[in-house]
């Protein structure tokens, strides 16, 4: 079932204003940094993407909370609703419309980032995609904007967390159509993931089960507390899981 294109627009504004803007450089097309921030004063741990990312921040129960929560400590959550990982316009693209421009220098141990469902939804109606597709990110995963982004924000010396999108379940929804495209997406991420030192890959496709109403939102799109719970305690599992391996390989080397 397609979703009418002025009633998708309708939607992504909507999106745009459930969660706070970044003040950004508005003449750069990369990360641009505007303000440094101090482990010793703030978390270190950032949260960057859609408004997957976003939905519940006001409540405190967003996939970034949740995170915080289980691994005790504060996450930043820069991520916008409506946000996109290919987005041309300057101004709005600078606040943080576009993905990368949510960074903001500080010494982060984490970023957790997720992009690409608005670009395939709202860019192409998860229709004819292909082209949309291979600028963000190419078949073999090395090559395109999301493989630029996740390399450049590794080179900041912080582990990388690119967080997957849940699948319909089954039951009538407005992006039921688009699961081939978010299949195909998170293929390629996980590729780029077994590529990139230090940059992970936490899906949600199977989190679902058929017919499960209550892992969405009553707008069948976004997350539930609870799948924005389970999301999030995936991606502290996987955080606690690589610095524990870490602390083990520190604690063996300190030993030789």
């Amino acid at each position: 079932m397609k979703f009418p294109m002025y009633v998708m627009a309708v939607v992504a504004l909507v999106l745009a204003g459930c969660s706070n803007t970044v003040s950004r450089n508005a003449n750069s097309d990369e990360i641009a940094p505007t303000q440094v921030v101090s482990r010793n004063a703030e978390p270190r741990i950032l949260a960057m993407g859609d408004s997957a990312m976003a939905w519940h921040n006001f409540s405190g129960r967003s996939i970034p909370d949740t995170v915080g929560r289980e691994l005790g400590e504060k996450v930043s959550n820069n991520a916008i609703g409506g946000a996109r990982i290919i987005y041309k316009l300057p101004i709005s693209g600078a606040a943080g419309m576009k993905i990368s421009n949510q960074y903001r220098k500080g010494d982060w141990d984490w970023i957790i980032v997720n992009g690409g469902g608005n670009d395939l939804w709202l860019g192409c109606g998860c229709v004819a995609c292909d082209n949309k597709m291979n600028r963000m990110i190419s078949s073999d995963g090395r090559k395109g904007a999301i493989p630029h982004m996740l390399d450049t924000l590794r080179k900041t010396g912080a582990k990388v967390v690119y967080v997957g999108y849940l699948r319909s379940p089954g039951a009538w929804s407005p992006i039921e159509h688009c699961r081939d495209e978010g299949d195909e997406l998170e293929a390629r991420v996980s590729q780029l993931a077994d590529i990139l030192p230090d940059v992970h890959f936490v899906s949600a496709a199977d989190l679902v089960p058929h017919g499960d109403r209550s892992y969405h939102g009553v707008d069948m799109i976004h997350p539930s507390v609870k799948a924005s719970y389970e999301i999030g305690v995936r991606v502290a599992d996987l955080i606690r899981a690589v610095e524990s391996e870490n602390q083990l390989l520190e604690t063996a080397e300190a030993a030789n």
